[in-house]
Order: structure tokens, then sequence, then C-alpha cells
């Protein structure tokens, strides 16, 4: 089973700091305390990682609770703060629509640590880095299907290694030249802002991002007030504290509590004291919190005072930035009415799956498994029963293939897989292939690379699209298979680790099961509590 980041460092230095650990998988990290770092390592003051209460506006939107836009309508409007969609220059197309004309929704959830105001300082801490470059320490993306039937949650730990796109600031037109190299993925916010955030996330999963909401630290403890406390559950007392200072300070007596303000925070900051102590069960522990905040707000009656609701839409309004297709109230309560259409047990949490490189994480096989689930609008939960409809006529190429023998080929092997070395000549023997079917221009790369789980044909840019697609169909390769990507410069064929052998590709039957490594979890489970680590009870 993969685990999930535990290792990091100062974010606000790059890659090239030593390496320490890391803070929560959804970036909630160490308040009075809860520095992420091991006993005995010494860490910068402030590392308090944003929006450990990203789960509240998101539980909000779920809910239709938003639909308090009738008070004070404009004045509402005027709180939510926009931002252009995507920043990058590669745009991924829409889902097509189903039978039905309906298409999935994907949002992505993105929580700042910036520290621009005094209450966001004083929520956050960290005098030093008033008014610095923020970081998107919280990432999430929330699916939505087509036929509103079920939806799907992905979180990415905020040191995945990725490469952050070219980025344009909307502001003052500033150029964010793409990364060299891997960078760690909350950095993206700082190349212009959400939208490059956007970018960088259809850049990695191929997936459309129809809308964004952002969240900062400001109206934390009374929007967790406002909703009246959320049920916790633990197996044994805890107090996440050690005899060095290290955890948020939690204090719960074993069994099933609601807490709320501070103590809501503390829950979602808490690593030590969950578990084994990694970033892992925090990321359970946040996402048992918004499961359960859900089922509240769907159920709780008292929600319909006109006042809560009020001190509610206020405080949420306040703290978001959001897409122009988001930016008021009704906008928001028209996604909230889709969102709240799933039921809590059609709901799925997971993280994405990750593996080490160093002290930082990079998306594993299971990752890519994960994201096709959702470009192809699959359940993660493994209840959908919908008979499948044919795969839709897919769109023509803007630019068709030239001939074949004027198309320059690269091919790559990626053959190698966790078990299994790189099967030798791979890159030769298919590049072979390809020039007696007259692409004469195909070459073999001598590299070579990570493991690919399927073969694959990337290509950089819309002009190449028919090339791609073409060396594709000369082999039998799917054109789902075809993907856009700023990894190559030219038609790139990768030889996955599904043809280590043989001249004849056969594209393997599709397995649409959730990987165990996203670490699923289903909306309506309330019989899991935590387990308390024993070095961290009380009696």
């Amino acid at each position: 089973m993969t685990r999930s980041s535990v290792q990091g460092e100062d974010t606000r230095q790059g890659a090239s700091d030593a390496p320490e650990r890391a803070e929560a998988v959804e970036g909630a990290g160490g308040d009075d305390g809860e520095s992420g770092a091991e006993p005995g390592r010494r860490r910068p003051r402030g590392r308090r990682r944003a929006l450990r209460w990203t789960a509240v506006v998101f539980a909000v939107l779920l809910t239709g609770t938003a639909g308090a836009g009738y008070l004070y309508y404009e004045h509402l409007n005027d709180n939510i703060r926009k931002d252009p969609l995507n920043l990058g220059d590669a745009k991924v197309a829409a889902p097509t629509p189903n039978a039905a004309g309906q298409t999935p929704l994907n949002i992505l959830v993105i929580g700042s640590d910036a520290r621009d105001s005094e209450e966001n300082q004083q929520l956050g801490g960290a005098r030093e880095t008033f008014g610095s470059t923020p970081l998107a320490d919280v990432q999430m993306l929330v699916h939505l299907s087509a036929d509103r039937s079920n939806l799907s949650v992905v979180s990415m730990p905020r040191d995945t290694l990725v490469k952050i796109p070219k980025c344009t600031a909307p502001d003052d037109g500033t150029v964010y030249p793409a990364s060299e190299g891997r960078v760690m993925t909350n950095q993206s916010l700082g190349h212009g802002g959400p939208g490059c955030t956007v970018a960088t996330w259809q850049e990695l999963t191929g997936i459309h991002i129809d809308h964004f909401v952002m969240v900062d630290f400001a109206g934390v403890v009374s929007m967790a007030d406002a909703v009246g406390g959320v049920p916790v559950c633990v197996d044994a007392n805890i107090h996440s504290r050690d005899g060095e200072g290290h955890g948020s300070g939690l204090k719960l007596e074993k069994g099933t509590h609601p807490v709320q303000g501070e103590q809501a925070l503390q829950w979602l900051r808490t690593r030590y004291g969950f578990e084994d102590g990694s970033d892992l069960a925090r990321a359970k522990a946040q996402h048992m919190y918004l499961n359960s905040m859900v089922r509240v707000l769907r159920e709780n009656a008292t929600l319909s005072s006109p006042n809560k609701l009020r001190r509610l839409a206020e405080e949420a309004t306040r703290a978001l930035t959001v897409d122009p297709g988001l930016d008021t109230v009704k906008k928001l309560y028209d996604l909230s009415d889709e969102l709240r259409k799933v039921k809590p047990e059609r709901i799925t949490m997971t993280t994405m799956p990750n593996r080490y490189v160093g002290a930082r994480v990079e998306p594993t096989e299971d990752a890519e498994q994960l994201f096709r689930l959702v470009r192809e609008d699959i359940a993660l939960d493994g209840k959908d029963t919908r008979k499948k409809e044919p795969a839709p006529a897919t769109t023509p190429p803007a630019d068709p293939a030239a001939p074949d023998d004027a198309l320059a080929v690269q091919v790559r092997n990626g053959t190698r897989t966790d078990r299994l070395g790189t099967a030798p000549g791979r890159a030769n023997t298919v590049a072979g292939l390809l020039v007696e079917q007259g692409f004469t221009q195909a070459v073999a790369d001598p590299s070579v690379l990570p493991s690919e789980d399927r073969t694959v044909v990337r290509y950089p840019s819309a002009d190449l699209e028919g090339d791609a697609r073409r060396v594709a169909e000369s082999l039998g390769v799917p054109v789902g298979s075809v993907q856009r990507s700023t990894d190559v410069s030219g038609v790139t064929l990768i030889v996955g680790a599904d043809w280590r052998e043989g001249t004849a590709y056969e594209a393997p039957v599709s397995d649409d099961r959730t990987p165990e490594s996203a670490q699923a979890l289903n909306g309506a489970d309330e019989s899991t509590c935590m387990h308390v680590d024993p070095a961290f009870t009380w009696s």
C-alpha cells in the first residue's frame, strides 16, 4: 500500500533546502506546536498550513447552505473575490455529453496559506511570511458525475512533484515560464494565481476543470461555530502533545464528540496521536471530518434558522475566491444545488496514490488509474450499475496527419515496473515496426523511462494531434491513449508495461476499480474511529 507524504521542507525555500517532515497531505500543518517536525528537529516558525478547514467551505457547497443568498444578496456578492479560471496556454477539451446531454462537473478546491491581511496573519501565524508569495497547500478535485448520481474527491499532497506550465498573471501580465524540471505542486499558486494551479492539474491529469473555489484562513473559527459542531470519533482518550511540545493540543475522551471552533481546527491538523503519526493518518482524519460535516449540514434542521444561515453565508463568501463562472451567490447556490443531489453513501474521498522521490512524492501508476476513472466518469465507489454507453465518435483533430513517411516519431522504453526490470530492446523493436509500416522517420530513444503502465502516444501541441493519432492507429493503440503533454517535444510513443514482448499490441482490458492505495472513504461511513497511538493517550 502506497503511503502518503510525511516528508517535506520549508516550502518557501524550494526543493534545494534540507528535507524535513512535511505537514498534512492536505496541507494541514502545526499550530501551537504541531510543527510537523520530528522530535529534536528544528523547523522554521509559522509553518501552519492553510485551510485546515477547507472541509467547512466544501461542505457548505455540498449542502446548499449558500442558499441564504437572499440575505444581503448584493453585499454577499461583493464579498466574493474573482480570478480567471486558467492561466496556462494548454486547454483540455470538455468531456462529450452522455446520451441524456449531461456532462460531469469538475471543481478544484484550493486552500491558500496567504497571510495577506491582519486577520489571516493572526489565524495563520508566521509574521515573517506576511505578504509573501502564497502556496496552494490544499488541493482537492471534486468530480460530480454526469448523471449526478455520485461524487468523488481526489486530494493531492502539497509536496507532489509536478511540472508547472507557463502561466500569465491576470493583473499585470507577468509571464511565469514553465518550471525547469519538477517542483512542488503548492508553488503553482505563486505563478499568477489559482488559474495556474488549475492549469497544473489539467497538465498532470488530463481532466477538464470547470471551476475552482479558493479559500483562505479568514473566518475559520466562526464558520465552524456556525454549523454547531461536527461529530468525530476516537477509539481512546487522546491528547496531541508530547514532552517536547509537538502536537495540535487536541484533547478528547474516547468515543464520539462534536468539535467546533478551535477544537475543529485542532482535529484537522492533528498528526501526533493519530495511528502511526503520519500525514496519511491526518488525511484520513480530515476526510472523516468532511464526510461528517456533509451529513450534519444535510440533516440538521437548525440550520434553517435565518440568523445561522446569514452568519454562515457571510463567513463563507468573505473567505472565497472563485472563477467568473461562480462569481455570485446565485451561481454558487446553483452549483450547490447540483452537488447536494448526491447522497452521502455515493460520496468517495480519496488521496492521490504516491511514492517517495527523496523527501518529496510523485504520482504512481495507481494515480493515473484514478485520474482515468475521473476522466471517464466512472464512479469510485464501484456502485455504478448503469450500462456502459458506446464510446462516442471522437472529434477530428484540427490539423490532419502528415504523410506517414514525413511524420517524425520518437519511440521510448517505459516497460519497467515495480516488480520487473526494463524489458530490453523494446524501443528498437517498436521503432522497427513503424519503419516497416512506412514511418521511415521513426527512431528509438536509447534512454530508459520510469514505469509507464500503458502504452501511450504523447504530443506537445494541437498541430501534432493528427500525427499522434495516426501513429496510434497504425499500431492498434486506442485513441484514449493519445495524450497531449508538455513533457515531450514531438510525437512520442512510449512503450508501456502492457507491451513488454511481441510485435502486436493488444490493449489491456480496462480495470475500473479504484486502487487500494487511494485510501477510499465512503461518505456514509459513521462507524470508523481514528485509532489513537498509546503514547498519546491519558486516563
